[in-house]
């Protein structure tokens, strides 16, 4: 009871945390100290306009070696330094900062006099260029050794993930030791990359989701579609889809596919049809209508925290190129398994019809009617939150907490429900795509793709949602999306009102959502529903999933093109 009551504190703490006020920070002024000394002030970016922070600032004078006031830049690019004493006659300015390239300034006999009429002198915003060291390579080759792994299954993602992630922490404190050139960042340094919203909300999801689950709701719902399709196979498929689709919407893709696959393998075999047939069109509706929501996927949790884009957000500019995606999934699921529909003339089993029965009783209607209260409250809170500046994390946590306080489950069996494993990949992921964006390799990748689609909106549609959805044929869609934010950040500063409206986002969620049902290896619902299936005895081939994986992923791709260019461009956004 203690541990129980201690842990629902915990999570409500951690929602009182994230909804505390931004404290003001105040700038950085030579010391630390406010003065009316004379004072030098500037921003610094990097070569496509991003804030560099963490730099040191220095200010040498009389051609001194010591400097004679430094300071660090700000989150926000800005520094200002107090010079002390009188103000000499000359005045040089150095900037340095791991994988840039020092910048030197010495100011001349005009500004040196404005400073001393004025008091203060504001440099034009100084451009800092990239520097390619050993340690450019280091977080590349870590990088791409984690995601190669994670493609081949070689290693369980989190391990993966701390490997890659350990690799550019040897470097930096090891062979950093010896050559300042193989750094990368430190351990504070990388802790900032963590998204700690992303972290808060899926956790608080999962618990609420692990509750609800053990109601026995999911057996019930699978009883009612057996009974509205009265065994008609088509009909059953629609309305399996339809419930996947649901689901997907409102829980994470996997739970839904771990709560489905089971009930779908034992009505198939009672019908004496392929599993497959149902289990197909379930993965590929999942990983499809998952994207209509915030809390749908992975990915959509990455781009909503990284992106400002709210639960409402997505709701309006996604479920419509969702909708036409499925339809057009719908119909191509039918007729790939026409030969399985011809199988069966229909009507209902009566032994299949009282087995599904006997597993449709609710087993804990107290908790499922506190589950769907809170759940129902979370939804509206997630749709109302943006107006109270409620981040979705707050909520999922306070979610959670009610509901660990009204239903008194065994506090030990829901920290078992909470997948910490994936929260590691999580934290190890976001701190290695950090690596690689510390030292400017994403920036470089940015640029290319800036200069390949420049102010194009529509090609940059094209490009975001089928590049996106080709890679994720191989590369899982969660490392790549987090991988893409800031390409994407930067590709729609180039683009007029594509920043503002988010269109690119919107693309790269559908692109590596759509495109995770390429191949049967091309994300993680698609390999967990394999396994049940193999383990039942009906594995699922990557020939034979190819066959349909693929026209389905090209043609919603292509639907979700088609939805962004009538929502952002015929439409205006």
């Amino acid at each position: 009871m203690i541990r129980r009551y201690f842990f629902a504190a915990l999570l409500m703490v951690l929602a009182i945390w994230m909804l505390r006020p931004d404290i003001p920070v105040a700038v950085a002024q030579g010391d630390g100290q406010s003065s009316s000394h004379p004072e030098l002030s500037g921003f610094l970016t990097d070569n496509r306009g991003q804030a560099v922070s963490e730099a040191e600032v220095q200010v040498f004078v009389n051609d001194s070696e010591d400097a004679v006031a430094h300071t660090t830049s700000n989150e926000d690019g800005s520094w200002v330094i107090d010079l002390p004493g009188v103000i000499p006659e000359t005045i040089h300015i150095e900037v340095d900062r791991h994988h840039y390239q020092t910048f030197n300034y010495q100011l001349s006999a005009a500004e040196v006099e404005q400073l001393q009429a004025d008091g203060a002198f504001a440099f034009n915003t100084i451009v800092l260029e990239n520097q390619i060291t050993p340690g450019f390579w280091v977080a590349g080759i870590a990088f791409a050794l984690t995601l190669l792994l994670i493609a081949l299954e070689r290693l369980q993602n989190a391990l993966a993930a701390l490997l890659g992630i350990s690799i550019v922490f040897a470097a930096t404190f090891i062979l950093g030791a010896f050559d300042s050139s193989f750094y990368v960042f430190n351990m504070e340094r990388a802790l900032t990359y963590i998204n700690w919203e992303v972290i808060f909300l899926v956790m608080g999801m999962m618990i609420v989701v692990g509750i609800l689950e053990g109601t026995g709701i999911f057996q019930w719902l699978a009883f009612q579609a057996y009974r509205i399709s009265r065994g008609r196979i088509s009909l059953l498929i629609v309305v399996l889809i339809i419930i996947t689709s649901i689901a997907s919407a409102l829980l994470d893709n996997v739970t839904t596919m771990l709560l489905m696959a089971p009930i779908s393998l034992q009505i198939a075999l009672a019908l004496g049809i392929d599993p497959l047939a149902l289990l197909i069109p379930e993965i590929l509706a999942s990983n499809i209508s998952g994207i209509s929501t915030l809390i749908g996927t992975p990915t959509n949790i990455l781009i909503g925290a990284y992106a400002g884009i709210g639960f409402n957000d997505f709701l309006i500019n996604q479920t419509l190129g969702v909708l036409l995606a499925s339809g057009l999934m719908v119909v191509t699921v039918l007729f790939f398994f026409r030969d399985e529909l011809k199988k069966t003339s229909g009507g209902i089993s009566e032994a299949l019809y009282n087995k599904l029965k006997e597993n449709a009783e609710i087993k804990d209607s107290r908790t499922l009617k506190w589950s769907g209260v809170v759940f129902a409250g979370m939804l509206f809170f997630f749709v109302i939150g943006e107006r109270l500046h409620m981040v979705p994390a707050v909520t999922a946590l306070i979610g959670a907490t009610v509901l660990l306080l009204l239903v008194e489950p065994d506090i030990e069996k829901m920290l078992r429900v909470v997948d910490w494993t994936t929260l590691v990949f999580f934290m190890a992921l976001f701190m290695l795509v950090g690596a690689v964006q510390e030292v400017g390799m994403l920036g470089v990748f940015a640029e290319v793709m800036g200069g390949l689609i420049g102010e194009n909106l529509a090609l940059g549609i094209i490009v975001l949602v089928f590049g996106a959805g080709f890679l994720s044929f191989v590369i899982a869609n969660i490392p790549l999306t987090a991988a893409m934010l800031p390409v994407v950040r930067f590709v729609s500063a180039g683009i007029p009102g594509a920043a503002e409206s988010h269109v690119l986002y919107y693309a790269l969620s559908m692109g590596a959502a759509m495109g995770g049902n390429g191949f049967i290896i091309s994300g993680e619902t698609n390999l967990m529903t394999s396994g049940i299936a193999e383990r039942a005895g009906y594995p699922i081939s990557f020939a034979r999933y190819l066959k349909i994986g693929v026209p389905v992923t090209l043609l919603t791709l292509a639907a979700g093109t088609i939805w962004l260019f009538l929502r952002f461009i015929l439409l205006g956004g």
